[in-house]
């Protein structure tokens, strides 16, 4: 398989459809910022990629 292909596969979108943002404008649904919710459909995979760790971070810091 050319890796070329893996690294251009488009992330599926976070979204869960719950739908609220904090007080920091972060989404309790995917945690994803309102800036980062605006720019995911014209990010490229590996933004995306960012996006989604960054996402999983604030998940993990706001469950400890």
């Amino acid at each position: 398989m050319d890796s070329h292909k893996l690294n251009t596969k488009q992330p599926d979108n976070p979204c869960i459809r719950h739908c609220c943002l904090d007080g920091n404008d972060i989404c309790l649904g995917c945690f994803r910022t309102l800036a980062e919710i605006l720019a995911w459909h014209s990010a490229n995979p590996e933004q995306k990629q960012h996006i989604l760790n960054e996402c999983q971070n604030r998940k993990n810091a706001r469950h400890k």
